[in-house]
């Protein structure tokens, strides 16, 4: 509740312990003004039987905050009403001396001249309804709102404080904040809105809808019907489930997107969006990936941007980003896009400095499959976290899914976690039992780290510059062996973490924080704790091979320390800037049609010879049907002889040189 509805509640108490309104008036056999009636008049216009808060706030609580536009009108026309009421003394005086002065003031109301008829308008906007009770009624429903409110409020007991807290830690954890979204908002605080928007003007705009995702930008097609709709399936276990569906237009589309792609070349897909749909997503997302290659940084932003706005445009009306509970399902090939669009879109924003809105959309990609993880945002959500100084977050998350989840089991929340309790507990703001259960939080959190994960400590040390001690140099734990004994799939995971995040251990205090622990775990490991060889047996045991949607986070965020440790079965089959990876299990709608212009009955050994010799064609005389089975043979034959014929000519054209003989093998020249 605002402060001046407050004032407005204390004022209307006040008004309920001190003399009725009738008594603060003028007697009928008196003369002059009472005090009451002289301190109103000092304030204001004197308004006998209209109950009004206002006039019952004191003069020094009133400057707490500058009065309205309506307050400042009110006392303008109060003052021109007391220099025409000491006009009209006369007419006054009768008034106030006659027994029913509520139905005489209004006729003298109306008697009273005016200057100009604004006056007029506003007091008859402003005069007050007599009921049957003979209570009075203002007609401002500013008010009645504010009385509402009141009334709330004292039926709950809570004060708006109260309940903003308990609305803060009842939340989900996965809950979106809107304002969060945008990331005009995190750059204002960091630099103030001056820096951020500059001389920048509103912007007049028509027919653009409101979107939270991303702003639309006047350097944009105009926005039409896609093709794209979201439809909502079905309500399980509290959760709302949707997919996006193509229509049939949408769908040609689609499939000369997917033809220019087979072509390898860029060109083709610029008239996809120039002539047909400027708002096609995959043509956007796989352009984005193209410009971004090429250093255009910009962009490829801006058409990322475009391809989340023509997915919101098309959101379901039940479909909420701040309630955690719709869910899309990756398998199926249209709702891919709006994934890759938030993480590419994620990505971006991090690289901008926005590390508060990227957390955000983490969590947003994060709600929309908690369970599969499609893009595995797990291994990225603890770097955001840290880079936006969300520590609670990070905390809270490991506890609440640790149970089910495992989270201790990924390097990347082993690490972050402990480093998380050690931030907090450089908080001078709390108090003193809390950050001594944050340092004892975070020690024994970071020793366990080093123990299950000992391949991480040298390759960090290294990233940040830093040269461990001889004792540490020296144990086997620590060595080269950890990192080569260790599966694979581990190895992947650790490179990842490292080659994301050392930048944020390069802070001394963090460096001398993990050197003690250090020691403390080689004290462990020359002792011979069982710990030590149970975390070795987990290690061999698990990781063996990593899921589809870790190598497919690896791909999407481009580390060079994970890609060159993906194994040959990813690396060796294309990856589409635009699917990349895609489920074995997809649940396909609608099928792409055969190419017309694909021949379907050449051979394998006519394709190899047609890719060495692109004149080559086994089956060029293609006779009718009826004559096509009686002279196979022949074909076959004549197809052979041209064979032999074209790679006789080809042998021909080869042309072996011998290199020149040097007569003198040893040189002259001298090396001196």
């Amino acid at each position: 509740m605002s402060r001046r509805a407050v004032r407005r509640l204390r004022g209307e108490q006040r008004a309920q312990e001190e003399p009725g309104l009738g008594q603060l008036g003028l007697d009928s056999g008196s003369e002059g003004p009472s005090p009451a009636a002289a301190g109103r008049a000092r304030r204001g216009p004197a308004r006998t039987g209209v109950s009004n808060r206002f006039e019952l706030i004191p003069a020094e609580e009133s400057e707490d905050e500058p009065p309205s536009r309506e307050e400042q009108a009110d006392a303008w026309l109060g003052e021109r009403d007391a220099a025409e009421r000491s006009n009209e003394g006369a007419v006054t005086e009768e008034a106030e001396g006659d027994g029913q002065r509520d139905g005489e003031e209004a006729e003298q109301l109306e008697q009273t001249p005016v200057l100009s008829n604004k006056p007029r308008k506003k007091k008859k906007k402003r005069k007050t309804k007599k009921t049957s009770s003979g209570e009075t009624l203002e007609d401002n429903d500013l008010e009645d709102i504010d009385s509402l409110l009141e009334k709330m409020e004292d039926t709950n007991g809570l004060s708006q404080q109260s309940q903003s807290g308990l609305i803060a830690d009842s939340r989900p954890l996965l809950y979106i904040e809107h304002r969060n979204l945008n990331p005009e908002n995190e750059l204002k605080r960091y630099f103030g809105a001056r820096a951020v928007l500059g001389d920048q003007r509103p912007r007049q705009r028509q027919y653009v809808r409101s979107t939270w995702l991303t702003a639309p930008k006047n350097t944009w097609p105009r926005y039409s019907s896609t093709g794209i709709t979201m439809q909502l399936l079905d309500t399980r276990r509290g959760a709302q489930h949707f997919t996006f569906k193509h229509h049939r237009e949408y769908q040609q589309v689609q499939f000369k997107f997917l033809d220019a792609v087979e072509s390898m070349d860029p060109n083709n897909i610029v008239p996809l969006l120039e002539a047909l749909e400027p708002y096609h997503v995959d043509s956007l997302l796989q352009l984005s990936d193209v410009c971004r290659m090429q250093e255009d940084q910009e962009m490829a932003r801006d058409l990322v941007e475009r391809a989340l706005y023509s997915l919101e445009c098309s959101f379901h009306p039940v479909f909420s980003l701040t309630s955690g509970t719709c869910r899309l399902d990756y398998r199926r090939p249209e709702n891919r896009a709006f994934f890759l669009a938030l993480f590419k879109h994620l990505m971006f924003l991090e690289k901008r400095g926005c590390p508060r809105t990227a957390l955000e959309f983490c969590k947003l990609i994060l709600s929309l499959d908690p369970e599969n993880d499609p893009l595995c945002v797990l291994l990225l959500i603890d770097f955001l976290s840290l880079r936006a100084r969300e520590y609670t977050f990070l905390t809270r998350m490991f506890q609440e899914w640790e149970s089910h989840r495992n989270l201790s089991q990924l390097p990347n929340f082993a690490f972050s976690v402990p480093l998380a309790y050690f931030f907090l507990s450089q908080q001078e703001e709390r108090s003193e039992p809390e950050l001594s259960q944050a340092r004892e939080r975070a020690a024994q959190l970071i020793q366990l780290a080093l123990i299950m994960f000992p391949s991480v400590l040298m390759p960090l040390l290294d990233h940040c510059s830093v040269q461990p001690d001889a004792r540490v140099a020296s144990h086997s734990f620590f060595g080269l062996n950890a990192r080569i004994s260790q599966p694979p799939a581990l190895n992947q995971l650790t490179s990842l973490y490292v080659g994301r995040t050392h930048s944020l251990w390069k802070d001394p205090a963090v460096m001398a924080w993990l050197e003690t622990n250090v020691h403390e775990v080689l004290r462990m490991v020359d002792a011979r704790d069982s710990l030590v060889e149970e975390s070795e047996h987990k290690r061999k045991m698990r990781y063996q091979s990593a899921p589809r949607n870790i190598y497919r986070h690896i791909i999407l965020s481009e580390m060079k320390e994970a890609m060159a440790a993906l194994p040959l079965e990813v690396t060796s089959q294309p990856v589409m800037g635009f699917d990349p990876l895609p489920p074995l299990d997809s649940i396909v709608s609608y099928t792409r049609p055969e190419r017309t212009n694909r021949p379907s009955n050449e051979s394998t050994l006519s394709l190899f010879f047609r890719s060495l010799l692109p004149n080559f064609n086994l089956q060029a005389d293609i006779r009718p049907d009826g004559e096509e089975e009686a002279g196979a043979g022949q074909d076959l034959n004549q197809g052979v002889n041209r064979l032999m014929a074209a790679m006789r000519d080809m042998l021909a054209n080869i042309q072996f040189q011998e290199p020149p003989r040097d007569d003198n093998p040893e040189g002259d020249g001298d090396w001196d």
